[in-house]
């Protein structure tokens, strides 16, 4: 414990450097904008913007980087309440009260529940971070080829039985993705697969174009087809109203832990904050008292999704430091990002690289609380954002994710990539398959594959190497345990019986 509060403290000196600090505060801007605009998110806009830290530290990439991430979560509920376009898929429950409480003129109310609620459940899962990830870390050290495959096959897993939606769709979505990412040079034996003699195709298909496409653009062509237009009023926070709150706040101390604890579950496992938030919603609504008042106006109708939203959104970077494993899509692209730079999420990334990893976890602290003190002072302007004509922001929007696609690799065919990714993401959104799999599935297939044929290499073609040892035979039982959830569930629900007439 002493060690890891000495490496704490080494931390917050990385963070605390002038450069650091300075990265830290624009990307909270970028990273508020981001969410306050429909159409990007976290994992859509630090794609975008990955490419321009490549110049950069990796330190003080990750550190902006991940800011962007904070600043998205807290920016998405600004939306959410005040016009009631959730900014993130996770503010979808936000709208449910905090629009009602915006109409009763109770938006900033709304607005201060939902930001002291991000900044609690933040807070929560960094102190878990910071606890756990060295312990997690000395345990990953044990791994061999089939504990890293069994890990990864936990994650897919968990995609598909805690995922939420249907596990067909996402079980498709992720086996597109390791289509996508065995496509290029075989790293085990050097051989090109599935290039058809494209020249093009021979280094593969980069995660940062597909990501790009998928998310950025799929949602930009979605709003033109709807014909987004943004109208909103004008939103104030006073200093009197964020004490009330907060005082209001703490009488619901227990609704907080408990959403607290929903999200660093599901942002631990892949099940990430959109199930989060919608979990503590209906958990919340289904305990309190007052339940049938949810939906119409009620504080906790905020605080539950938003509490748990960011305590998902937040612990979901424990597994991706700790193991290498992203426990969500933004997670997914903070890991490329970190290969790119040449650093190895794992175990050994606590060993190798200390200032980077304490870096970004004391900058998490210090970027949650000027994130709070930025939302709530920056409200009206940020809300201001969407009186811009939608046609300039798609416009520009397009225009950005060009740029980031063609300045991975200086290639004009990354752009045409991008272009048919976007489709590929629109036409999915619109049969409702998930993405976050697929991406997945892009980002890992190569490593997940890479540890499958490894474990056979060792055993010589035998699948038992998956059983042979407590901690790999442990691991892979959770994960077809969690993988077949879905059926359990069904087996469990008996059939009414029907009264009989007579």
């Amino acid at each position: 414990m002493t060690a890891d509060l000495a490496s704490l403290l080494l931390g917050f000196q990385v963070a605390f450097q002038p450069s650091n600090l300075l990265f830290m505060l624009i990307g909270l801007v970028l990273g508020i904008i981001i969410g306050v605009l429909p159409g990007l998110g976290g994992a859509n806009g630090i794609a975008i913007l990955l490419p321009l830290t490549f110049a950069m530290s990796p330190v003080s990439a990750i550190i902006m980087l991940s800011c962007i991430y904070w600043g998205a979560l807290f920016g998405g509920a600004i939306t959410s309440i005040l016009f009631n376009i959730p900014g993130e898929p996770w503010s979808v429950a936000t709208t449910f009260d905090g629009y009602p409480m915006a109409r009763e003129g109770k938006a900033a109310e709304a607005l201060t529940a939902a930001f002291i609620g991000s900044f609690v459940g933040a807070l929560f899962a960094i102190i878990m971070i910071t606890l756990l990830a060295p312990l997690v870390a000395k345990l990953a050290l044990q791994f061999g080829p089939p504990e890293f495959f069994a890990v990864m096959f936990l994650a897919f897993a968990a995609f598909v039985g805690l995922g939420g939606g249907s596990p067909v769709k996402t079980l498709a979505a992720m086996m597109i993705g390791f289509l996508l990412a065995a496509v290029g040079l075989d790293t085990v034996t050097g051989q090109l697969r599935m290039t058809f003699g494209s020249v093009e195709l021979m280094r593969g298909f980069d995660f940062l174009v597909v990501v790009i496409g998928l998310f950025g653009l799929s949602e930009i062509f979605l709003s033109v087809e709807e014909g987004l237009s943004f109208k909103g009023g004008r939103a104030a926070i006073r200093l009197k109203v964020v004490f009330e709150t907060f005082k209001t706040f703490l009488s619901h101390w227990a609704l907080a832990i408990r959403s607290c604890i929903i999200g660093c579950f599901m942002g631990i496992t892949p099940a990430g904050a959109t199930p989060a938030s919608f979990m503590s919603y209906a958990i919340a609504k289904r305990s309190s008292p007052d339940g049938d008042t949810f939906g119409k106006g009620n504080i906790k109708g905020v605080i539950a999704p938003e509490t748990a939203a960011h305590a998902a959104g937040t612990s979901a970077l424990l597994p991706m430091l700790a193991l290498g494993i992203p426990g969500s899509p933004t997670a997914a692209v903070l890991l490329g990002g970190l290969m790119m730079w040449g650093l190895q999420p794992g175990p050994m990334l606590f060993v190798e690289q200390k200032d980077f990893v304490w870096g970004l976890i004391a900058s998490m602290y210090i970027g949650n609380v000027v994130g709070l003190i930025l939302v709530i002072a920056c409200v009206p302007w940020f809300a201001a954002i969407l009186r811009i004509p939608f046609a300039l922001i798609a416009s520009l929007i397009i225009v950005v994710c060009a740029i980031g696609a063609f300045s991975v690799k200086n290639a004009y065919g990354d752009i045409v990539t991008m272009f048919v990714f976007g489709v590929v993401g629109y036409v999915m959104k619109k049969l409702q398959y998930p993405l976050a799999p697929m991406v997945l599935a892009v980002v890992l297939g190569d490593r997940t594959e890479q540890a499958f044929r490894q474990s056979l290499l060792i055993s010589q073609g035998d699948l038992s190497i998956f059983w042979s040892r407590p901690l790999v035979a442990s691991i892979m039982a959770v994960g077809f345990f969690v993988l077949l959830w879905p059926l359990f569930q069904k087996m469990m629900k008996r059939p009414e019986l029907k009264p009989q007439q007579g």
